[in-house]
């Protein structure tokens, strides 16, 4: 079945309706996710989006840009911070003008709480930034774009699972995916294709992520040749819950809560003597990590698995229950624990990527380290890499990231549709897709996915954390490259044709396997420290020599990395202290 629209947004989360939100005002836009949309991951994310409104204390957009280069220990695109941070402040007041429900000052204005990594003057002092509403921000970002998509008449193919990218040349022409409902294959004809298909936290074993979040766009563009960006680096949430990876937002630490190890000590106060637990994820994962292994968890056995306390019981249920309501009802269900009365158990979980799908300023996909544009092809959110995080995301810039640069792509797009040729495409676009469904359902028995999953992302989790070193990830590539080797001989279990949950997992299966050894592979080449890739055997961060994207390419089996040069025209590198 063929379907023509002018643009094709790949995912529904924040960036992938606002980027339909804006393409649609003059061209004939659908939306396809293989969820409800309101079930995406964005509305997982807790706690504010950052702004430089100065509303509660004096902030300007040149110092948050400042504290996302910083933060991104200065491999973040310095121009790309810049439209970043400037176009944050309108698109906060875009949201509210939408309707969106932000927590109010006593005078009426947007309030706004600490975050961290965020400063006043040049890292001088932390300063009140982001803007929220609860600790349910990024759900009611979703609920706001959605409901203006529908007022905008755009066409959404829920659950339906991407399985191909149809290109023609340097042009990209449409996807290929699968009905979930059916098991029908549909092809997507567009003059533009946007992809937000959010991360890909799901290859590590303990994660804050979503179980939908498998990397389905990065894995589809690596295996069309398209290069992935920075993929070495991938966040920790310092504050997951213990066990679970369940997020403990941030917000809690910018309300005032505070680490604290098996003494009852302030840690922090001895690694970020200025911003101590509101310093960036990065330095905070690794400094909680530090802690267990010195035998300061709480258990005190040094394990990957020991945990720290976050202490909030000083704020009071008033404040908990008012500003971090969902939170406060997380830990009462999965621990057993009010926030009120004692500390919360967590430990760091897999949060967030900084790389993904190259792009420019305006969302479009490049394919080198030249920036060659693939025509029609766009990517935003956190499937994307434009690049704004960096080594290492500062907290609520993601929300910024999902909002501004989707906004840009989908205003792009709307431009770019008015000049381009409507594709052309037949049922033979599909074969490709139709050829891997038919290898998965052909009733020939094989290795269970669910037990390649469960390897692989131990094998992640341990051998490509927080800290790394080479002899480790070596192991990792070589682990991951037999998986692989493996995963074609995977075989549904369920042959049946209507919502086949086993089908989409296995897909999801071979994604995340595709995903995971870009991602080591990239890792074990990069020989310094930087951000969130932290290396044993390499500790210091190494200009002269890697201050330059990566960019890795999928041949087969093998995995071919590419640099691109970082763009340091405003602040020039220095020393990273907090």
């Amino acid at each position: 079945m063929i379907h023509q629209f002018n643009a094709i947004i790949v995912g529904s989360g924040g960036a992938g309706l606002y980027a339909a939100l804006e393409a649609s005002r003059g061209s004939r836009t659908a939306v396809l996710s293989k969820l409800y949309p309101i079930r995406s991951h964005t509305g997982a994310a807790q706690g504010g989006i950052g702004a430089a409104l100065g509303n509660v204390e004096e902030d300007k957009p040149e110092w948050h840009a400042f504290d996302t280069i910083k933060g991104g220990d200065y491999l973040v695109d310095q121009q790309a911070a810049k439209i970043l941070t400037e176009g944050a402040v309108q698109a906060v007041y875009d949201l509210e003008n939408r309707g969106l429900p932000f927590n109010r000052t006593p005078e009426g204005r947007i309030d706004q709480r600490r975050f961290g990594g965020h400063t006043r003057n040049f890292g001088e002092a932390p300063v009140k930034r982001a803007c929220y509403a609860a600790d349910r921000t990024g759900h009611m970002i979703l609920q706001t774009l959605y409901q203006q998509c529908i007022k905008n008449n755009v066409t959404f193919f829920d659950e339906f699972q991407v399985v191909d990218l149809i290109m023609d040349g340097d042009t990209c022409k449409g996807v290929v995916a699968v009905e979930l409902a059916t098991g029908d294959l549909h092809i997507l004809a567009a003059k533009a294709v946007l992809f937000a298909t959010g991360g890909f936290g799901r290859m590590f074993k303990v994660t804050s992520n979503a179980f939908a979040n498998t990397g389905d766009g990065p894995a589809v563009c690596a295996r069309r040749g398209i290069p992935l960006q920075d993929m070495e680096f991938y966040q920790f949430h310092p504050t997951g819950i213990m066990g679970l990876g369940i997020l403990i937002s941030e917000a809690v630490r910018g309300e005032g809560g505070i680490l604290r190890n098996r003494d009852g000590q302030r840690f922090m106060e001895g690694y970020s003597p200025v911003l101590l637990d509101l310093a960036p994820r990065d330095i905070i994962a690794r400094s909680m990590l530090t802690e267990v292994r010195s035998g300061k968890g709480i258990r005190g056995d040094r394990r990957i698995d020991d945990y720290l306390y976050l202490d909030a019981t000083h704020l009071g249920k008033e404040t908990l229950m008012k500003k971090l309501p969902d939170i406060t009802s997380f830990c009462k269900t999965y621990l057993g624990v009010d926030p009120a009365e004692a500390p919360i158990p967590v430990l760091p979980t897999a949060h967030y990527a900084m790389g993904g799908i190259p792009t420019d300023i305006h969302g479009r996909v490049v394919r080198d380290g030249k920036g060659t544009v693939v025509n029609g092809l766009y990517a935003a959110g956190e499937c994307a890499c434009v690049s704004v995080h960096g080594a290492n995301r500062l907290g609520t810039n993601s929300l910024v990231d999902l909002v501004v640069f989707g906004r840009r792509a989908g205003q792009h797009i709307g431009d770019y549709v008015k000049q381009a040729d409507a594709p052309k495409v037949s049922e033979a676009d599909a074969d490709s897709g139709r050829a891997w469904i038919a290898h998965l359902t052909d009733g020939q028995s094989g290795p269970h996915g669910g037990r390649l999953m469960e390897e692989m992302q131990i094998t992640m989790m341990e051998r490509v954390g927080i800290y790394r070193t080479a002899g480790d990830m070596q192991s990792a590539v070589e682990t991951i490259q037999s998986l692989r080797e493996s995963y074609r001989a995977v075989r549904v279990q369920d042959t049946g044709k209507q919502f086949n949950t086993d089908l989409l997992e296995i897909i999801e299966l071979g994604n995340l396997l595709d995903i995971s050894l870009i991602t080591a592979a990239t890792a074990l080449n990069r020989k310094e420290s930087r951000g969130a890739h932290s290396r044993e055997d390499f500790p210091q961060r190494d200009d002269e020599g890697w201050l330059k994207h990566s960019l890795t390419y999928l041949d087969g089996d093998a995995v071919r990395i590419d640099y691109r040069p970082v763009d340091i025209s405003i602040w020039k590198p220095k020393p990273r202290t907090y």
